[in-house]
């Protein structure tokens, strides 16, 4: 099939190498803008346009599609067949909708209408789902509302963090385009609706339906009355950014395990044998021991947590008796001050 592929992070980088892979013809790729980035704040490419001008594609980079007709005109006159969109960052207008024969095509990491928008595997960790998974859906105007014609689903493990599972559920719609893009193709051109009746495709309805707001810097900061679930779950979500502050200094919470008695078989092997004592009447962020070789458990509102990767500033990520050294924490001392 003739293709126009719209994407700009990493995680939609699978998705357009699988398609070169399976032998489509890439007629363009559409990126956000280069940003600035880093420390330097040098102005850098997505990682999809990146990836895109290492295979030699033609890349268009509209600061918004909805507003530019001659880049609207450009990508139309490329002649393809399908669109298909992974992550791309904008809403795309009627007029870009309607262009392709074969439809416009959205590879989603969600189950929906569970976390429609901008951060479903974030928010897929922070409130704790048990599973989650990728839907291939026609796009229509809406945020992700359009029907869904392939899904899979992925289990969510306790020590997945944002980064772990995005990267499962990248490989995943990766596949599961080029899976879906046979069936389309097979249907061939027509009336939109007449298409997606013959795909047999989900129509969404609103039960269960959440949204995905991108996160914001109130977000970031850990609040230690929280229990140690929803703290590691908020750690995990927001890898790699989590913040709490020590000694004055920001310090970023890259890894912990709740020490939760009835989580004890997820836990990491060697941890388990610190669940089990209680905060006692320590204040939520003080510091209750130093676990050799592991980290920090800390008191919070509900049973203690052990921080086991985290990052001071200006300095590197370390973990375990790494991590001890670099803090020189005692028990008795706070975190979040």
């Amino acid at each position: 099939m003739r293709l126009l592929f719209w994407g700009t992070p990493a995680y939609a980088v699978a998705s357009l190498d699988a398609l070169v892979g399976a032998g489509h013809e890439l007629v363009g790729v559409v990126s956000q803008p280069d940003r600035r980035r880093g420390r330097g704040k040098a102005l850098m490419a997505s990682p999809v346009k990146a990836r895109a001008l290492e295979l030699g594609l033609p890349v268009f980079t509209p600061e918004r599609i909805r507003r530019e007709p001659q880049v609207q005109q450009q990508l139309a006159a490329l002649g393809a067949e399908a669109s298909v969109v992974v992550a791309f960052g904008q809403i795309l207008p009627p007029e870009v909708l309607e262009q392709p024969p074969l439809g416009c095509w959205n590879g989603h990491g969600s189950l929906l209408p569970r976390w429609r928008g901008a951060a479903p595997i974030q928010w897929s960790l922070i409130e704790g789902d048990a599973q989650t998974g990728v839907g291939i859906m026609a796009m229509d105007e809406g945020l992700d509302t359009g029907p869904v014609l392939l899904e899979r689903t992925l289990p969510i493990g306790l020590l997945d963090n944002a980064q772990t599972l995005g990267q499962r559920l990248s490989q995943l719609t990766a596949d599961l385009l080029v899976e879906a893009l046979p069936t389309i193709a097979a249907v061939g051109a027509g009336p939109r609706d007449q298409r997606l009746a013959q795909l047999q495709v989900r129509a969404q309805n609103d039960e269960g339906l959440t949204y995905a707001r991108l996160l914001n810097k109130a977000d970031l900061e850990l609040d230690w009355q929280a229990p140690a679930l929803a703290l590691h779950r908020r750690v995990m979500g927001l890898y790699p950014g989590a913040l709490t502050h020590w000694r004055g200094q920001r310090l970023k919470v890259l890894a912990t395990e709740p020490l939760v008695e009835r989580l004890q078989d997820q836990l990491s092997a060697e941890v388990r044998p610190w669940v089990g004592p209680g905060n006692g009447t320590a204040a939520p962020g003080t510091v209750l021991a130093t676990a050799a070789g592991l980290g920090l458990v800390v008191a919070t509102g509900g049973c203690p947590l052990l921080l086991r990767t985290a990052q001071i500033e200006g300095r590197s990520a370390c973990s375990g008796q790494a991590l001890l050294q670099q803090l020189q924490a005692n028990p008795g001392d706070r975190l979040g001050a």
